[in-house]
């Protein structure tokens, strides 16, 4: 996909104010998907740390497990906790 085909399925940064973003999550549904996302990266550090687990597959689990930090530091800070920062969300810290 060329870059210009991206930008028009992703939208400009001016288009985050449109009709692409409903607005509509109330704090139960983040709350949940915080909970969801730390049980799914908990799981993923107990096959990390299983001794029958394949290299091959610790590598996937440990690529999740990485994924997966970063929706809950995000989703921490969307909900306001006051140990993530904006720097911490966009890896800069």
């Amino acid at each position: 996909m060329k870059i210009l085909e991206r930008k028009k399925e992703w939208g400009s940064g001016s288009d985050r104010m449109s009709e692409n973003f409903t607005y509509d999550r109330d704090w139960e549904q983040i709350h949940d998907a915080l909970d969801k996302a730390e049980r799914k990266q908990n799981w993923h550090m107990m096959k990390i740390q299983r001794k029958d687990t394949p290299k091959e597959d610790k590598v996937m689990h440990m690529r999740n497990y990485k994924g997966l930090e970063g929706v809950i530091n995000a989703l921490r800070w969307v909900l306001g906790d006051r140990k993530v920062t904006i720097k911490i969300v966009l890896g800069d810290e």
